[in-house]
């Protein structure tokens, strides 16, 4: 998932060749030099909003042990580190600051609501701080915002809202935060690119809206809250999705048949969860699978021949289910662990005793939404009739 994340740089550059056709920004990896055109003239509005900005932001920064805004100083901010200039995309003539990347900078503080004022922004990347607070409201003004990521801090509140709306937001990170409350269904409504909520404390669960997204890679792994079923809609996101990381967000479902219509997955994690019942032989149809772990969780019955066939298929992770029976061609994959299920002639299985348990439990029912339907309670037992007692004379 690594290949998703660009540089600030990479990203304002082609923000530059492909919104506003200018020439390539300087490397993330040096400071951010003065651009080699003629320094911007003082009565350019763009410039002096980010300036009110930049500085707002070096004063809400409590703690900056690399020293990263001390170049920060007066109004040339296309020279500060960290900070790249375009030219703006509705004027040639005018720069404008199209990127801010001060990641892994391990600044203490909070994020002011003057950024706001940056509405030429369109990567913003403050990952691996100690940034803490909320994200500020103004940031709906962006509306050329490509690109947020700010995981890997102390944010905390509910989930920002007003990035709904920013029309050309694509990238999404949000993850190793703080975050709590719902994730509104809206954020899968829009046309995003990537989403990376993962390890935060959001409370929701997953609808038929999910299937909606048009993302290439979903994230939302250890969100013990998330809960709710796997909805059989989810072949929707045939066209798009390679990548989807479940695990460990407390899913009690099936794995629908559908999910086998995603035949452009590369990856597929849904361990750690409570998916029961078998897992369906469609997962064959995924050719283009290389990583698939079901791992703890309470599937059983046999490993389809055809899962273990898929040409492409690195890494299969199904331990710690009820499992009874693998092919051998599965054991030709090559990693596989198939430890802690109830495969006869297998090293590291569960007892017999658990297996046995196991098998006398209610067998598992889905509904057609995927999820597991309640046991029906047992009929009532049926009305006794007594007979009357003789008369008496």
């Amino acid at each position: 998932m690594a290949r998703m994340r660009v540089s600030a740089a990479a990203a304002a550059a082609l923000f530059v060749a492909v919104v506003v056709a200018s020439p390539l920004l300087a490397s993330s990896q040096q400071p951010a030099m003065a651009p080699a055109a003629a320094a911007a003239p003082t009565n350019n509005s763009r410039l002096e909003k980010a300036y009110v900005a930049l500085q707002a932001l070096k004063r809400a920064i409590t703690d900056d042990p690399k020293n990263l805004t001390h170049s920060w100083c007066g109004p040339e901010v296309c020279g500060y580190f960290g900070v790249y200039c375009a030219a703006a995309p509705d004027d040639p003539c005018a720069r404008t600051v199209a990127g801010v990347d001060l990641n892994h900078g391990d600044l203490a503080g909070t994020l002011p609501e003057e950024l706001g004022l940056l509405t030429d922004l369109a990567v913003f990347h403050l990952n691996s701080n100690r940034f803490c607070g909320s994200l500020p409201d103004s940031l709906r003004n962006l509306h050329r915002l490509h690109e947020i990521d700010v995981s890997n801090n102390h944010l905390s509140g509910s989930f920002p809202s007003q990035l709904l709306c920013l029309p050309d937001l694509k990238y999404v990170d949000l993850r190793f935060n703080n975050l709590c409350g719902e994730v509104p269904a809206a954020i899968f409504e829009k046309k995003i690119d990537a989403l990376f909520i993962n390890n935060n404390n959001f409370d929701f669960k997953l609808t038929e809206s999910f299937s909606n997204s048009t993302a290439s890679v979903i994230v939302l792994a250890n969100l013990p809250k998330l809960g709710g079923c796997l909805p059989s809609s989810i072949g929707d996101m045939a066209e798009t999705l390679n990548e989807l990381v479940l695990l460990n967000s407390g899913i009690s479902s099936c794995i629908p048949p559908e999910i086998g219509k995603l035949d452009k997955l590369t990856v597929l994690d849904l361990s750690f969860n409570d998916f029961a019942g078998a897992l369906p032989e469609t997962i064959g149809h995924m050719r283009a699978l290389e990583q698939l772990n079901v791992a703890h969780n309470g599937l059983a019955g046999e490993i389809p021949d055809s899962i273990c066939a898929l040409p492409h298929l690195k890494n299969f992770t199904y331990s710690h289910n009820f499992f009874c029976g693998e092919p051998h061609r599965c054991l030709e994959v090559p990693h596989v662990d198939d430890r802690q299920n109830c495969i006869a002639g297998r090293p590291d299985q569960r007892s017999g005793e658990e297996c046995i348990a196991f098998l006398h439990r209610p067998p598992v029912h889905c509904d057609a939404h995927g999820c597991i339907a309640p046991l029906s309670p047992p009929p009532p037992p049926p009305p006794v009739h007594y007979a009357p007692p003789p008369p008496v004379y």
